[in-house]
């Protein structure tokens, strides 16, 4: 009984504390750098060297406009984007994107669930398969059975685990004079390559998954927090809302940003100076630091990828199921009990159950990153292009229509993905 009031007074203090308030934007933020995504980041370090970097201080305020547009939707309406769509485009536009988007999530999931099953070998010496198993059987578990409110306080703990990359820099050599240069002036050749992992870059930072998930967390907040869709409520009421929407999505995304940066910057100062050029998976990269930078190196590193890995597989499944339930009009939200959204929570357990199947399969989990990444750069460049529709449409945000900024910086994002997609398509 002690040991019980002792439990509940620390979750009270994990309640009240300060990063329990944020909002889905940190969520989403370092859902982005999940463990498929640490895999991109690390071979464009350990490929191209710090000839990389650039990109991320290029996608930070193009994610972040893009996701502010998504959770200004969300909350908003009151509804999540795939329920938007459904209202304001043909139905064929619907279903070709939400058929493309649990594709997408499925694989990614696969190749995420691997990476974890590996590197918790790496640390544990524990079978691969096992402890893929019970990452998935828990990543379910909390998702199915422990009420919204509980479980986002847990995932936003997790986002500490980011730190581990910038703390990996305190044990190598950082050139840093070369590397805000290289930063600002890059040194590559645009060629099919060179193309291929700009487009996997922004592919896997700029995520259609990404989209799904705020606009309806957003939602998901409103119904916890007992509030209103914004256009229905009093613009008193609906001014510090959308301040709070700016703030924590652009302090998510710049998190999310800051720590790719740190991720490429890492691999670039150990695994290319090494001449290790070739990554294939976020476990390779950890593992391949460990004679380069030390068994402290590869523990944050490894250490990194479980946290995020916790973070994004719940986001991948939980981003598909929202899109689905409100597609089909289902009953949704992760605050809902099983019983209550039966379809809702098929579609979640579905997609990590068969992400979980193809380690079992002759698809490999980097063929199956592969494929995610090709139909995420094929559905982000229409899909960007609908949000901006959305957000600027009276008839859907009221009075709350995106800025021009945002309108702007969103037209960039769709112009720079299909761009880079078309060079690495089209060499030359």
């Amino acid at each position: 009984m002690p040991e019980a009031n002792r439990l509940q007074r620390l979750w009270s203090r994990l309640q009240s504390h300060p990063l329990a308030r944020i909002g889905p934007g940190l969520i989403t933020g370092v859902a982005d750098d999940d463990p498929s995504g640490i895999a991109t980041y690390s071979q464009a370090g350990a490929q191209f060297g710090l000839n990389m970097l650039w990109t991320m201080p290029l996608c930070f305020p193009l994610m972040a406009a893009v996701q502010s547009m998504c959770a200004r939707i969300g909350r908003v309406t009151g509804q999540g984007l795939a329920a938007n769509i459904k209202a304001s485009f043909p139905p064929i536009v619907l279903q070709a994107v939400i058929l493309l988007l649990l594709i997408a999530n499925t694989l990614n999931i696969a190749a995420d669930v691997a990476a974890m099953g590996e590197v918790a070998e790496l640390v544990t010496h524990v079978d691969r398969h096992l402890m893929t198993l019970f990452f998935v059987l828990t990543t379910v578990g909390l998702q199915v059975f422990v009420p919204y409110r509980r479980y986002v306080a847990l995932l936003k703990w997790l986002t500490l685990s980011l730190l581990a990359y910038a703390a990996v820099l305190f044990t190598v050599h950082v050139p840093w004079g070369e590397t805000a240069l290289r930063t600002l002036i890059p040194k590559f050749k645009l060629d099919g390559t060179s193309a291929a992992v700009i487009v996997g870059v922004f592919g896997t930072t700029i995520s259609p998954y990404l989209f799904f998930w705020q606009a309806s967390e957003e939602v998901e907040d409103m119904g916890r927090d007992g509030g209103v869709a914004l256009k229905l409520a009093d613009p008193a009421t609906a001014a510090p809302e959308l301040r709070r929407i700016k703030w924590d999505t652009w302090s998510g995304m710049l998190y999310s940003d800051i720590s790719a940066y740190f991720i490429i910057l890492a691999t670039a100062v150990t695994l290319h100076v090494a001449g290790i050029t070739d990554i294939t998976t976020a476990a390779q990269a950890a593992n391949a630091l460990r004679p380069l930078a030390g068994d402290f190196a590869f523990f944050l590193f490894a250490l990194g990828i479980l946290g995020v890995g916790l973070i994004g597989v719940p986001v991948l499944a939980g981003s598909g199921a929202y899109a689905a339930a409100e597609a089909f009009g289902w009953q949704e939200g992760l605050e809902r009990p099983l019983k209550a959204a039966p379809g809702f929570y098929a579609v979640l357990t579905v997609s990590v159950l068969v992400g979980l199947v193809i380690q079992y399969s002759p698809i490999s989990p980097m063929k199956a990153l592969f494929w995610s990444a090709v139909i995420n750069g094929v559905v982000a460049v229409p899909l960007v292009v609908v949000v901006i529709l959305l957000a600027g449409k009276p008839s859907v945000m009221g009075q709350h229509t995106a800025s021009r900024t945002l309108v702007v910086l969103g037209w960039i994002t769709a112009a720079i993905m299909a761009a880079a997609a078309l060079r690495m398509i089209i060499p030359g």
